[in-house]
């Protein structure tokens, strides 16, 4: 019995290593990480960068693993992890559309030359409206 309980926990740490693993090679393949650093002049603070990463990482695992656990911050702290969560997928959303060269080809075959900024903007803001709507409008 406690064989196959410790053999069914490594086999999940291994798994979710690997798919783990798989996630952040994905992140870090896009250019999410090195764009952002980019972005924020502070090439000194890669290391912060890249832990503060790997920490969410892990506090999201151990939140999904143990549920009970509940750290009471208040409403601050639900919209601050809202806010970073959000800018951080559509981060990921915009790494990946750009290393496809979805927008360069898409404005290309629409010829479209000037305005760009407007449009990259109104579609991240009917993301937002978007998101808005299914989240409050229960």
């Amino acid at each position: 019995m406690w064989i196959r309980m410790i053999f069914m926990c490594f086999c999940g740490l291994v798994a979710g290593g690997a798919i783990a693993a798989g996630t952040f090679a994905f992140v870090m393949i896009i250019g999410v990480v090195p764009r952002l650093i980019g972005k924020c002049h502070k090439a000194v603070g890669t290391m912060c960068f890249e832990n503060c990463i790997i920490l969410g990482a892990v506090i999201g695992c151990v939140w999904s693993l143990f549920p009970q656990i509940r750290i009471p911050l208040g409403y601050p702290m639900i919209i601050l992890f809202g806010l970073s969560a959000g800018i951080f997928v559509g981060c990921i959303a915009l790494a990946l559309a750009e290393i496809l060269d979805t927008f360069p080809i898409l404005f290309r075959r629409m010829h479209i030359k000037r305005g760009l900024f407007w449009i990259v903007l109104s579609v991240a803001l009917g993301k937002m409206c978007g998101s808005f709507y299914f989240f409050l409008g229960r």
